[in-house]
């Protein structure tokens, strides 16, 4: 398996944990509702099923963004090795590696530190379409690609 492939499924496994996660959460909130349906309290009753109100708007948005990421990452084909820079792509950088998929933040796989970005960010938007030894600036910071997998 190649480090690009252990990337991919290290994130994908990453957001399907937090997918079913945040469902788990869900679920229980509508529990708590639908139990605190029957309590007869008045006022509290009221605030307290207002809360579970909002927290159950709150997972459900932080879910449909899992989905979302979960989706993108799904429709990434892994073994692909492209010469210039496409979503999906492990970029070596002089800066380290780039992984273009879903904004997910930094991992460390094989002993790799690997940012996880998705194509809208400005540095993933400069990326698009560039190739191995291309440089780019972006705040100041100079990347040149040293390799695209």
């Amino acid at each position: 398996m190649t480090l690009k492939q252990k990337i991919y499924n290290h994130y994908l496994h990453v957001i399907t944990e937090k997918v079913r996660h945040l469902q788990h959460i869900l679920a229980d909130l509508k529990d708590s509702a639908t139990n605190e349906t029957k309590s007869t309290a008045g006022d509290k009753h009221e605030t307290a099923l207002a809360m579970l109100q909002i927290e159950q708007a709150n997972i459900g948005g932080q879910l449909e963004d899992a989905l979302a990421q979960q989706l993108l990452l799904k429709n990434i084909n892994p073994t692909l090795t492209p010469t210039v820079v496409v979503q999906g792509s492990l970029i070596k950088t002089n800066r380290g590696y780039l992984f273009l998929s879903a904004a997910m933040g930094k991992a460390v796989v094989e002993n790799v530190p690997v940012m996880a970005l998705s194509q809208q960010a400005p540095l993933g938007r400069k990326l698009m379409g560039l190739q191995a030894g291309d440089a780019l600036t972006i705040n100041s910071i100079a990347y040149t690609i040293e390799g695209i997998e």
